[in-house]
């Protein structure tokens, strides 16, 4: 049988329309199309009357392709126009917009009344938000093209967006261009951006959200080279009347600091430089203000990582007084009160109690270091007597009674032999 009789029938004079969807896909990339008919939306609403515009947008959405041309959208929202490469504005004779975020006044509260626009958009059309967010973001690498004017708006409305969760911390981070932050323009920025932000949220949701962003530890990255210390960002936001953002980097550069600290104990005490870190030790104690009772818990802490536990079980208990032993001098160094002796028991109480591999050996340790002359026995006994509510307190409380009793003794003996002399 030949091929020309398997042929499928074909229709005749029959055109056969393309799916909607293929239409779409297969369409021509027209923002200035798109844009003309947006601004004719944006137009057709009562001059001044926002809530009027947020229903023309609304319906609007059934027969414009939001979702294609959505950076197209949120650069005329938010600027007015379109942006041209490099973030120059296109000039072909169109008018800017009549509604935009640089059309607002200069205040808080008008430009409130616009982010309420896009907050109704954005609810009716969640698809818009990933295209909000990078236009957004795309629009602050420019800062520097836009008037000062502009830019302050801008800010504020930034502020807002995060604030109440229609864009996150990241779109800052184009901000960390190198050319911004040499001309000052990404400090002064971000400045208006946090004090609007902290206006509806507290510092805590900030830093929450913040670390979210990966940006806690890089605020001082917005201030110039020659600015990047820990007084210039206190001195700048605190003429900024921002001292409750001052307070919050002050506590986060004390953790990074303390985080530090653990992580270098454990470095040099892995590579039996036991020297070397008390050396290390006392620098930092000098550098970081921190007080014994406040360091002793980091150096605890570090000792601890420093050993793979991943020992058998009953190896664990002979491991933990060779490391105690090992390095009662280094704890020692550090324990020079009974207020810090008591902060290091509260400490191991904390840390046995979390891992319970080893609960059973508290007594043990606190006897070694007793033994060793790091705890002393009215550390011990004021512990026993009134020690904060520390975890696990019951639990070690008993494991202790017969050390405690042996000391009470021991002290009472002392106490004897001093009245018949």
């Amino acid at each position: 049988m030949s091929s020309a009789s398997n042929a499928k029938p074909v229709l005749q004079g029959v055109k056969i329309r393309p799916r909607k969807g293929v239409q779409k896909a297969t369409a021509k990339f027209e923002p200035t199309v798109f844009r003309d008919a947006f601004i004719g939306v944006i137009s057709s609403a009562a001059p001044g009357n926002l809530d009027d515009l947020s229903t023309k947008l609304d319906a609007a959405g059934n027969t414009l392709e939001y979702r294609r041309y959505a950076e197209t959208l949120f650069e005329i929202l938010i600027a007015g126009r379109l942006l041209a490469p490099g973030g120059t504005f296109l000039e072909d004779g169109t008018p800017a917009s009549p509604f935009s975020i640089f059309q607002a006044q200069d205040d808080l509260a008008s430009i409130r009344k616009y982010v309420e626009v896009f907050h109704k958009l954005m609810r009716r059309y969640k698809y818009l938000q990933r295209g909000f967010e990078d236009t957004l973001s795309n629009l602050l690498q420019y800062v520097n093209k836009f008037t000062s004017e502009d830019s302050n708006k801008l800010a504020i409305a930034t502020g807002l967006f995060c604030s109440s969760g229609l864009a996150s911390l990241t779109v800052l981070t184009v901000l960390f261009k190198e050319h911004l932050v040499k001309e000052g323009l990404s400090l002064q920025f971000v400045t208006t951006v946090f004090k609007t932000y902290l206006i509806d949220q507290t510092v805590d949701q900030f830093g929450l959200n913040l670390h979210k962003a990966g940006m806690s530890d890089r605020l001082l990255d917005f201030f110039p080279p020659n600015k990047r210390d820990e007084d210039s960002f206190a001195r700048h936001f605190e003429a900024e009347d921002m001292k409750q953002l001052v307070t919050f980097q002050t506590k986060k550069q004390l953790i990074l600091r303390k985080d530090s600290i653990v992580e270098n104990v454990k470095t040099h005490l892995e590579e039996g430089k036991l020297n070397e870190c008390l050396v290390y030790l006392k620098t930092q104690s000098k550098e970081s203000g921190l007080t014994e009772p406040e360091l002793i818990p980091l150096i605890w802490t570090g000792m601890m990582a420093s050993v793979d536990w991943g020992t058998r079980v009953d190896q664990i208990d002979n491991q933990i007084l060779k490391q105690v032993q090992q390095y009662s001098k280094l704890l020692g160094a550090f324990c020079t009160s009974p207020k810090t002796e008591i902060a290091l028991m509260q400490t191991i109480q904390v840390n046995f109690y979390e891992d319970a591999r080893f609960i059973k050996q508290y007594r043990a340790v606190t006897q070694l270091l007793y033994k060793n002359d790091v705890l002393s026995e009215s550390a011990i006994l004021y512990w026993a007597e009134k020690g904060s509510k520390t975890q696990g307190r019951t639990v070690f409380m008993k494991q202790m009674e017969p050390f405690i009793h042996w000391l009470k003794n021991a002290s009472d003996e002392e106490d004897s032999e001093e009245d018949e002399e």
